[in-house]
């Protein structure tokens, strides 16, 4: 089989390797699309221990859609033709495999394979391309459920409002699931001119924060809303998919009271919280990373029932062959939305 692998900063190569052999109880898959996180553009732009732990000389990407071609003896949960989503937390057996399960390769083996934990069956409605954007789907997904206010089983707080940070893919998704939980405004905001487009297309507010005021234009949106330091925006969660050290300090200053901080952006940085004036703001500060099985329960009936045309989102298709042209148009914010590769030749 042809593989996708990672040797050092701003090289990839595509290398023959040999097809794996299926145990009894294992599932092998054959890759249909698989998408470019920005954690493969990281590591790739800025070599090792950048991105996911991609082990050099060894297969990567983790975004993918699948087909089953071969079951072992034991397998009675899979049958082949049957499309799957990998779910990366198990697809290998390794949570720590997450990032590498071989979304650049043409088939991933899955060890001991579980319906619902390291396989999940793929919505017919999806197409393949779109289903490759289940995985960050997922993480945006649970960063949203993160930001929002439970109100009985499955069922959240609605009419509130919600500001995103980051308008790549998880930053859109988060924006999406949203509004399917019942978030009443969302503005999307990035200093790309080019990917604020494709959520105007989605039907999003949308802020430059390049060009444009933020808080003027968050408070024609949004209204306004009593804070510490004034009156604010009326935003309810402000949620971080870019990790710009300003996010989180202009919440702290412009947050209205009661509001919330979702980060699930890469924020590797010590930072200092003034807490007695998030205490007396009534303030909160939310971390989300990764997904669960919910999360991909609810992205596939977002995906599935054709409310919102994702596939927009996707500006950019390469062939397996040109992984690395595909991963450096995938850095070009301002020309590029989602960038997939087709696997299967």
């Amino acid at each position: 089989m042809k593989a996708g692998i990672y040797l050092e900063k701003e090289q990839v190569e595509i290398r023959e390797l040999p097809l794996p052999e299926v145990g009894d109880n294992d599932v092998l898959v054959q890759n249909l699309y698989s998408s470019i996180c920005g954690t493969d553009v990281a590591v790739f732009t800025h070599g090792p221990n950048t991105g996911h732990k991609v082990t050099v000389g060894g297969e990567f990407g983790h975004e993918t859609v699948s087909r089953v071609v071969k079951v072992g003896k034991n397998v009675t949960d899979f049958s082949v033709g049957e499309r799957v989503y990998p779910y990366p937390r198990y697809a290998k057996g390794d949570t720590k495999r997450a990032g590498t399960i071989g979304g650049f390769s043409e088939y991933i083996l899955i060890p001991n394979a579980k319906r619902n934990h390291s396989l999940y069956a793929v919505d017919d409605c999806i197409s393949d391309k779109l289903a490759s954007l289940i995985e960050p789907f997922t993480v945006g997904c649970r960063a949203a459920r993160r930001g929002m206010i439970p109100w009985g089983k499955e069922q959240y707080v609605a009419g509130q409002n919600a500001v995103v940070f980051g308008c790549g893919t998880i930053g859109i998704a988060a924006a999406v699931a949203f509004k399917h939980f019942g978030m009443e405004k969302v503005m999307i905001c990035d200093r790309s001119d080019f990917r604020l487009s494709l959520a105007e297309q989605l039907g999003f507010a949308v802020c430059n924060t390049a060009s444009e005021n933020f808080e003027t234009s968050a408070v024609s949106y949004f209204g306004t809303a009593p804070s510490l330091n004034g009156t604010v925006a009326s935003i309810d969660c402000w949620l971080d998919a870019a990790g710009a050290e300003s996010i989180l300090d202009d919440f702290l200053r412009f947050g209205k009271i009661e509001s919330r901080f979702v980060s699930v952006a890469v924020n590797n940085m010590p930072r200092t919280i003034d807490l007695l004036h998030m205490t007396y703001a009534q303030q909160s500060i939310i971390g989300s990373g990764g997904y669960m099985p919910e999360d991909v329960r609810d992205v596939q009936e977002i995906m599935a029932s054709g409310k919102w045309e994702l596939e927009r989102i996707i500006t950019h298709e390469f062939p397996l062959n040109e992984l690395e042209q595909a991963i450096r148009t995938a850095s070009d914010v301002d020309h590029a939305g989602n960038v997939v590769v087709e696997m299967k030749g």
